[in-house]
């Protein structure tokens, strides 16, 4: 599957333009670490686009993203990108194996803590963010409290990171697309 595909396919699903915005950060991050280990560029940053296309359709944890897996599977999605998808949801029962699977975990939560303190911040911009900044923020249980700081740090460790670096990496993944993050 091309990226051009899997954007159709986000363009024909999903209308909130945060959650375009959060696929696209999504995306970034998995092609940046696609890069970093040497691996498929284009799968890695086709599943970051695709993770979350049908959260508006099946907006609940027992519905995400297993009903989206049956749509990818009737257009021809291979799966290897229906499997990592549905690694990514919490009732799916599908195990994060591959190294692909635990990045698009690790890099899913994350992005939304980082996009929320770029946010509040005075410049409102990626381009002067750093981890220490997120870390300030990440001490204060209250802002962007629906966000599992337990998990992204699980996550991390799974893909094998330490929380702060994989922080620091996923906000230079998120620069590099910063205008169409509106960040």
């Amino acid at each position: 599957m091309t990226r051009e595909e899997a954007f159709a396919i986000v363009q024909e699903f999903v209308k909130n333009e945060g959650l375009v915005r959060h696929m696209l950060a999504v995306e970034a991050a998995l092609r940046w670490y696609a890069e970093k280990y040497g691996e498929d560029v284009e799968l890695w940053g086709v599943v970051g686009l695709l993770h979350d296309f049908d959260w508006e359709i099946h907006p609940t944890l027992e519905e995400h993203p297993l009903k989206g897996a049956a749509i990818l599977r009737q257009r021809g999605v291979s799966e290897e990108i229906v499997r990592a998808i549905l690694s990514h949801g919490v009732e799916t029962g599908v195990p994060r194996t591959s190294r692909l699977e635990k990045a698009l975990y690790a890099c899913d939560e994350i992005t939304g803590l980082i996009t929320a303190v770029a946010l509040v911040r005075p410049s409102r911009v990626l381009a002067d963010l750093e981890a220490s900044s997120v870390k300030k923020k990440w001490k204060d249980r209250a802002f962007a409290a629906a966000i599992d700081r337990q998990e992204i740090e699980q996550a991390a460790q799974d893909l094998g990171v330490l929380v702060w670096e994989h922080v620091g990496n996923v906000i230079v993944a998120m620069r590099k697309i910063a205008p169409e993050l509106g960040l």
